[in-house]
């Protein structure tokens, strides 16, 4: 008996030594679709997420674990003066930061942290001709919701001309000057925007 099975062992160890490649199979198999679109990337401007006039501006919503532009356009009345147009521009770009993602982004991973309601005001009497004033310290704010918020500012004309930004609270809280750094576009869930203290005026 021990002979005969020898002998059947022999055909199968030659088998296995035929060869080490894969060989081609009749067996069907499925490994799913490949995937159609690359996360984060649109493939064409979002017609819903715009309005129908104003001007293109950019804002930064989150995608996975990093901040991603996306388009908007905002409405500033003509002749508008420019402490004034900071501050539109400001809720504006506040305003489309609260609006829930157009499908087309939501499908391709888009949210936003920042909730609906925050208002934004200019400068008091000896605050920095800048400064912009949060109706919710930004303290008080997540980190994606500040990373998202000063990101956006400082892209825009609502920051100063090294692109940082002098935001503020309601209250007495001091001012700071934020950035929006790489380190701050790439991880905004663990890293706050760098800032430093402002004094008034």
């Amino acid at each position: 008996m021990t002979r005969v099975r020898r002998l059947l062992a022999v055909p199968v160890l030659a088998v296995l030594l035929t060869g080490c490649g894969i060989r081609a199979t009749q067996v069907p198999t499925d490994f799913g679709g490949a995937p159609s679109r690359v996360p984060c990337s649109l493939s064409e401007p979002d017609p819903s997420a715009q309005t129908t006039r104003g001007v293109p501006v950019q804002v930064f919503l989150l995608c996975g674990s990093s901040l991603v532009t996306v388009d908007r356009s905002v409405t500033v009345p003509d002749g508008t003066a420019d402490s004034r147009r900071r501050v539109l521009v400001a809720q504006a770009l506040l305003d489309q930061l609260a609006r829930t993602p157009s499908e087309g982004e939501r499908n391709t991973g888009y949210t936003t942290y920042v909730r609906g309601g925050m208002t934004v005001s200019g400068p008091r009497a000896k605050d920095p001709e800048d400064t912009l004033r949060l109706s919710t310290a930004p303290e008080q704010l997540t980190s994606y919701a500040l990373a998202q918020i000063v990101c956006t500012f400082s892209d825009s004309t609502a920051a100063e001309g090294d692109g940082s930004v002098i935001l503020g609270g309601p209250d007495g809280e001091p001012l700071r000057r934020y950035e929006c750094s790489d380190d701050v576009r790439s991880r905004p869930g663990t890293t706050r925007p760098p800032s430093s203290e402002v004094t008034a005026g």
